[in-house]
């Protein structure tokens, strides 16, 4: 495993880090709770060390597995990585930008986009308690809310640094601008954003901004949600619940599949998974620090830890952009 520092922060993880959006269930058609809790286990004895949660994520239900997974693990030697800024259960009192209505278990539940200074602290707490824990490691805002101001979001954060309960402070799917203006407030460690050889779009500011002034970028949705493992063009149809029949609509389909079995045999040569190629393509791209790679069982978590050991030469890897600029 490679573990690299973040930003200008003290904080080193691991190049591959167990993002946990799907142990949470909720638009992913479930997920067996003693194969989710196998999976982030499998990962950490495999040298992962970071691991990337949220509230939202099965509405606390990611953040109880992940407290849950790591006892009997010395604490110090994890990273805990979760986030704030989405609420659901009616403590914002109608306040905050509303993003979407979420289903759970038949019902629908609004979820807003709410960063109050009071709200941020209260978050915390909550997740504190759930991942059973006393400090988190790195912070971050889940998504920009425009109806709190950036300052006073960053004074929260400002707050918990200053209290030991967060060790770094971070962003997720912010623009360079929104970066640049916390900035001012306090130190940003990383900003947290989508990133794919099919979503390439933070080439053109973000990472020229990142490797100007050292600000970790740490990716989520590498494999865009499963669809450049393959699977789906071999093993069919979807549950019906999960959100990734309408997501995968966004896509050229066909491009994809041609793209894919072009770059398989370079996986075939090194007796590796088309899934591994793309993590370790992803976590080669310049400033990117950590790559963010879900698993639903042991197997696949143990498959995405081994995906930094894999060599890719200068050809190989101008195969694949040559690849990649056919789609």
């Amino acid at each position: 495993m490679e573990y690299r520092k973040l930003g200008k922060t003290d904080l080193e993880l691991s190049a591959i880090t167990y993002g946990a959006f799907a142990i949470g269930g909720n638009m992913w058609g479930g997920n067996e709770k003693k194969d989710s809790i196998e999976s982030v286990r499998a990962s950490i004895d495999h040298g992962v060390t970071t691991l990337d949660t949220a509230p939202f994520y099965g509405f606390g239900l990611s953040e109880e597995m992940i407290g849950e997974a790591i006892k009997g693990y010395d604490r110090s030697t994890i990273q805990l990585l979760t986030k704030f800024g989405l609420v659901w259960d009616g403590s914002n009192q109608g306040k905050g930008e509303f993003f979407f209505d979420a289903e759970e278990d038949g019902k629908t539940i609004p979820v807003y986009k709410y960063a109050s200074k009071a709200s941020v602290i209260k978050e915390v707490e909550d997740s504190l308690r759930r991942l059973q824990t006393d400090y988190i490691d790195l912070l971050q805002i889940h998504w920009p809310d425009n109806t709190t101001a950036i300052a006073e979001t960053m004074e929260a954060l400002d707050l918990l640094l200053q209290q030991g309960k967060i060790r770094a402070a971070g962003v997720s799917n912010y623009s360079v601008e929104q970066v640049s203006e916390a900035q001012n407030s306090i130190q940003i460690a990383s900003n947290q954003v989508g990133y794919s050889m099919l979503n390439r779009g933070i080439e053109q500011d973000l990472i020229p901004y990142a490797l100007q002034h050292d600000l970790g970028i740490i990716v989520y949705s590498p494999m865009e949600r499963g669809l450049l493992t393959g699977k789906y063009f071999n093993e069919g149809k979807l549950k019906e619940n999960d959100h990734r029949n309408g997501y995968f609509q966004q896509f050229d389909l066909k491009k994809v599949k041609t793209f894919l079995d072009t770059i398989g045999p370079v996986a075939a040569d090194k007796g590796i998974s088309l899934s591994q190629l793309v993590l370790r393509w992803t976590s080669l791209q310049p400033a990117i620090t950590v790559v963010l790679a879900g698993a639903r069982n042991a197997e696949q978590a143990i498959a995405n830890a081994e995906a930094t050991a894999i060599d890719l030469t200068g050809d190989e890897l101008s195969f694949i952009d040559t690849a990649l600029s056919k789609i």
